[in-house]
């Protein structure tokens, strides 16, 4: 029962990292490729602050501050590239922040990672904790998809919407395109903060192998195969990749060929992301079943 509690948990912190992504990739059409670096600022600054001595509470709600902010600092450059080139940046930006956490030893402890992060002293510590953690988790993740529910079906997110379709008709409405964007980045972001809190406090220990681009095709492959632009898509997609990767711990491979189940994990990944893009683009869940859903 305990592994089963572990397992949801990872995948409840998933569905708040992918859903913080599919706002601005299925909603406004932004290819964030370096949406990991959030997940990394608020892991490592919460981690950091409570490690100081700050109450968790507190170092949790300025971790997801200072993603949000990061999220301002990437959109201001960024925003004037269009297509590939903002997609390339995302990516760079992404692979500076790794090489932060990489090297500034003093800080961050470089690739020995930060060891014994706390948890909140009425969570406790070992298996017994982990049902309350599991509620933890289960309550950040509805309030997660309540509150991007609510931005994405308000004028704000049918403004994305309209902005992923075509830019220049939003322009034509008058819409301030780059402002929007920029918001959809900071408010996502911060979601993936959010995300990064609670994987740090969960697992107490991080280090930059966390914060890699293969995290980054793996969140996007949770929103590709669940459903771009959809409120229950990027959260079906988490728990599809998460018990999909723990069934394959259970597949019985001879020792010698055990190094090869991580790259062979990567491929797997890559090529569902593949087959989904070739032959189902819109997800499990397509936007307009989606639509006709929440309408209902």
């Amino acid at each position: 029962m305990d592994y089963l509690y572990h397992i949801l948990i990872i995948a409840l912190i998933y569905s708040i990292f992918a859903q913080s992504l599919n706002l601005e990739l299925g909603f406004t059409g932004l290819y964030n490729f370096g949406h990991i670096a959030f997940f990394g600022i608020g892991a490592y600054a919460s981690a950091l602050l409570s490690l100081s001595g700050v109450p968790i509470p507190v170092a949790a709600l300025i971790a997801i501050g200072l993603a949000g902010i990061a999220g301002a600092f990437l959109a201001l450059p960024t925003l004037r590239l269009s297509g590939d080139y903002f997609g390339i940046a995302t990516l760079v930006f992404a692979e500076m922040v790794h090489l932060l956490f990489l090297n500034e030893r003093d800080i961050t402890r470089g690739p020995m990672g930060l060891p014994n992060i706390p948890r909140p002293d009425w969570i406790g510590t070992g298996v017994t904790s982990l049902p309350l953690l599991l509620a933890v988790v289960f309550f950040a993740a509805a309030v997660t998809f309540i509150l991007l529910r609510i931005i994405t079906n308000s004028p704000f997110g049918r403004s994305l919407k309209v902005i992923r379709e075509d830019e220049f008709v939003a322009q034509a409405l008058g819409k301030n395109t780059f402002l929007i964007k920029t918001k959809a980045i900071v408010t996502g972001s911060a979601f993936a903060g959010l995300a990064g809190v609670l994987w740090a406090h969960y697992i107490t220990y991080i280090s930059p192998s966390d914060f890699t681009l293969q995290e980054t095709i793996l969140v996007l492959l949770c929103i590709v195969l669940g459903g771009k632009g959809t409120h229950w898509g990027p959260v079906i997609g988490a728990f599809s990749i998460i018990f999909f990767a723990e069934f394959i711990r259970f597949i019985p491979i001879p020792s010698e060929y055990t190094r090869f189940v991580a790259p062979l994990q990567g491929m797997i990944y890559g090529f569902i992301l593949v087959i989904m893009m070739l032959k189902r683009p819109q997800g499990l869940i397509s936007e307009s079943r989606g639509q006709r859903t929440t309408n209902a």
